[in-house]
Parts: structure tokens; sequence; C-alpha cells
């Protein structure tokens, strides 16, 4: 009994002392990984830059050699990136005047004009949102020892707004050309000093692009099965192209579909989706079926700082099809007024002007539009469209007089009515508010005003719906319920009374 009694002390010490000398090497193990952790940037500053993710202005590079030693790609992506968080990093300060960060990108003698400015703002509650949307770099001198760098920036592309007491005092947008000093410190190039040589007003010239067919007699696309989830895991290019025959044979001659933003990878675009996307312009090619092509869907943010991420979606997209043959137009955003109480009018407007120069610089060819969702909106930025689309859900008596009224209200631009429609929802959240019936009068009555104003139309939709996602109307039943009931092919497959006008043939 003794015996055990001492087996098991000794086992119990042994145990306490390796548990007691594994705490101890975990605790020096911590301290030693703390200490080695000083270059590390991304835990040094709490705003945590991540360049692909926050931060992607267009970068373009000056070839032609430099004065002094010769740089490697691997030291001017460092350059860059450095140079590039430096930005992130003051329009982070100056839109919420705290200084976080800015020690790990500015020299000492450099960051006391940026402090001055946050401590100045600060105190006079002042904030300032700002953004650049593109860089043109050139190294003019980089030192033999490699630890110091003359950068010119020609014509930076800034964005900027500026508020006094939570109200917008100044909008601008200037190209400004600036000449830095850079020296490299901890392994990371810190910015020295900065001169600004040059500024002057942003001057958008747009060329316009005429669209090439007006004969549109068109409607909004979603796949049965899939609706809102067109590119997703379910993808068929097989029923797609049966519901393309089926558009085809009922007269109509156009679709508009819809890119989601996120679901195609936001800044970083999934090649995967890219190549889904193809083959449904492939398979509208092939039936001679033009195509609207809606970006940003399921995107309401519009904050200056993500302007850059969006810049770098929709270029890639754009540039990939500009050429493709089924392409129609680019519709920027749907019904953007929707957001301006929430995300505010000046922030959507200014960001549907930038994005429509960047897509009409990478695409000289097809025309630019925006789907707003009433025709009182469908005049803003009505100079810098090519095409005016609106959608319209009020009353039919009206249609005709607010579309005239339009009218003279746009030059020498087609109108397209972009979305109409009307639910065959008659269910317990709208009992008798609508039927079959009622839906194909709908119409009927709203074809015969089409052919007679020759206006171009898209209606919404081909099918009936049995899942409607929360993102879209949310979850309350009377919204979405009736939402499932637009198209004018049941959930059945069934065509319904309303297919018999489809088209105004």
């Amino acid at each position: 009994m003794k015996k055990t009694s001492k087996r098991i002390l000794r086992i119990t010490l042994m145990l306490t002392y390796i548990i007691i000398i594994g705490i101890l090497l975990f605790l020096v193990s911590s301290i030693f990984s703390f200490l080695n952790t000083g270059a590390d940037r991304s835990k040094m500053l709490h705003t945590e830059v991540k360049k692909i993710e926050q931060y992607l202005p267009k970068i373009t590079w000056k070839n032609d050699g430099n004065e002094g030693r010769e740089i490697s790609k691997q030291k001017i992506s460092a350059i860059k990136n450095d140079y590039i968080d430096a930005w992130y990093v003051k329009h982070i300060a100056y839109k919420t005047n705290t200084r976080v960060g800015i020690e790990d990108y500015f020299t000492e003698s450099a960051r006391k004009n940026i402090y001055n400015i946050i401590d100045y703002n600060k105190k006079n509650n002042i904030t300032i949102e700002s953004t650049t949307l593109e860089h043109n770099l050139d190294i003019e001198f980089f030192s033999e020892d490699g630890q110091l760098l003359v950068l010119k920036d020609n014509d930076a592309v800034e964005y900027k707004k500026v508020f006094k007491d939570n109200v917008l005092v100044l909008e601008t947008t200037e190209v400004n050309t600036y000449r830095y000093v850079l020296l490299l410190e901890d392994g990371f190039w810190r910015i020295r000093h900065m001169v600004k040589e040059s500024s002057e007003k942003y001057k958008n010239k747009l060329i316009k692009t005429p669209i090439k067919f007006t004969n549109i007699k068109g409607i909004n696309y979603y796949p049965q099965e899939t609706p809102w989830n067109m590119y997703g895991e379910e993808f068929n290019i097989n029923i797609i192209k049966n519901d393309f025959r089926i558009i085809k044979k009922a007269g109509l001659n156009s679709i508009r579909i819809f890119v989601p933003y996120e679901d195609f990878g936001k800044a970083n675009v999934n090649y995967k989706k890219i190549e889904k996307l193809k083959k449904v312009l492939d398979t509208a090619l092939e039936l001679d079926i033009k195509v609207v092509v809606t970006l940003f869907d399921f995107y309401g943010n519009y904050d200056v700082l993500d302007w850059t991420l969006n810049h770098r979606h929709a270029e890639k997209i754009v540039n990939t099809f500009k050429d493709h043959k089924a392409v129609l137009a680019w519709d920027v955003k749907n019904e953007p007024n929707l957001d301006f109480d929430s995300r505010g009018k000046v922030n959507v407007t200014a960001w549907l002007d930038f994005m429509i120069s960047l897509i009409k610089s990478i695409d000289k060819n097809h025309p630019v539009t925006i789907g707003w969702s009433n025709v009182e909106s469908a005049t803003i930025l009505k100079d810098k469209v090519d095409v005016i689309s609106f959608h319209y859900y009020e009353n039919i008596a009206e249609f005709e007089k607010e579309y005239l009224t339009l009218k003279e209200k746009i030059e020498n631009k087609p109108i397209i009515l972009q979305e109409f429609g009307v639910s065959s929802y008659g269910g317990m959240w709208r009992p008798f508010a609508s039927s079959d019936e009622k839906q194909a009068n709908y119409y009927k009555e709203i074809q015969k005003v089409l052919t007679k104003n020759e206006i171009p139309f898209m209606s919404w939709t081909l099918y009936d719906f049995d899942n409607v996602p929360k993102e879209v109307l949310g979850r309350l039943p009377w919204r979405t319920n009736p939402q499932k009931k637009f198209g004018f092919i049941s959930n059945t497959g069934a065509k319904k009374l309303s297919f018999k006008y489809i088209s105004s043939e």
C-alpha cells in the first residue's frame, strides 16, 4: 500500500514538473515570437491594410529606366505596395481624424503636416472622404545604396468630399502631379517628403456610343430553378439554351441578364464565373439574341474607399466581353435610385458617373445605360449615358403620358422601357388583387401603347418562381409572394394567359 502511494506521488510530481516546463517553454516562445514580429506591418497597423481587398487604384508605370542603380521587379512591387498603402492609410486618417497607421508609412518629418491637418479638422469638425482612382508612376532616381528613391506620380486622379459639421461643403475631382522622396526603413518604404507640382480640375470627355439596335423586344431573364443565382453550382447551359429558344420563338430578340458583384468575386473576379457568363453570351449569339448586361447586382455600398475595388471588378468583366457580338449594352446598375435614402444621392450619382467613365474608357463599341426604377429618376446623368432606361410598375393608365413627358426631356437618345409587368398573384396576402386573366389584360393593353409609340421594351420576367431569396425583398410574405408570380410561364411549366402578349407581334 505504501509502495503504491509512493508511485502515485512520484507520477504526480513528474506530471507537475512536465506541465510547468511546458508552460515555461510556451511563455518563452511567445515572448520570442512577439519580439520578432516587428516587421509584420499587417499586425503593426490597426487598420490591417489588405491591398487585394481594400484599395486597388489603377497603376501605370513609365518604363524608361531611371537614374541610379537598376531595380528588380520585386523591389518595384514593394515600392508600389508601400506607396499605395500610404495613400490608403492617409485616406482613412482624414476620414476618421485619427493617426492610426500614419507612422508606419510616413517618416517623422513627413507625418507632422498630416497630424496638423488631422488636428485642425478634428477641432473644426471637418472630415474628408477621398480616394485615388489612377496613378502614373515613374522612378526618377534610385540611390546606389538602395535606401532612397525619387518617385513621380503623374496625373493622379483624386476624388474627394469635404464635410463640415456633417454637411457636404465640397465635392471635387482633381488631376494632380506629385514628386515624392521615399526612404527604406525597417524593410518598408516610407514617404519622407512630398511636393504637389501641378493640379487641375478633372475633365471627363465622354465619347458618345450610339446603340446599334433599337428594335428591342426583350425580356429580363433568370432560369426558373435558380433565380438570382444564375451562375451557381446548379448552372446548366442546356436549360438556359432551351429557355433562349422559347424566348426567340415567342418573337423576342433580346434579354437582360444580371452579374452579381459579390458572387463574381468582387475585385478578384472568379474566372469560373466568367466562363459561365461567356457560355450564356455565346448561346445568345448562336440564337441571334442581343444581351443587355447589368453589372453590380446585389451591390449597395458606394463608399468612396470601395470605388477602386468596384473599378477592378467592372474592368475585368467589360474588358473580357467588350468584343462579344451578343452584347447590346452595359447597364451600370439596377435601380440605384432606391439607394438614395440609405446611401445618399450624391454618393450614388458620383459612383455612377465614374463607373460610366470607366466602362466607356474600356469599351468604345457598346453603349452604357442605367436601370432607373422609375420615370422621375430617368433624367439623372442623362448627358453621360448613351441610352435612357427606366422601369414602370405604376398605374398602366398613366404610362403613355409619363413616357411622352420623359421623351420631351430627352433629346436625341433612345429610351427603353427596361422593366415592366404585373404579378398574377391573388392569394392570401393580396386577395382579388390580381389573377392570370388580369395579368394577361395588362400586357394586352400595354403592348398597344408600346406598338403605337414604337417603344423598345424588356418585360419582367419569363418564369414564375418557387422561391425569392430574402436578399431581394426580405422575408415578408406579402412582398415575396407577389414577386413569385410575374412570369409568363408558371412554375409547372405551363404558358399562362399573358404569354399571348409577351411580344407586340
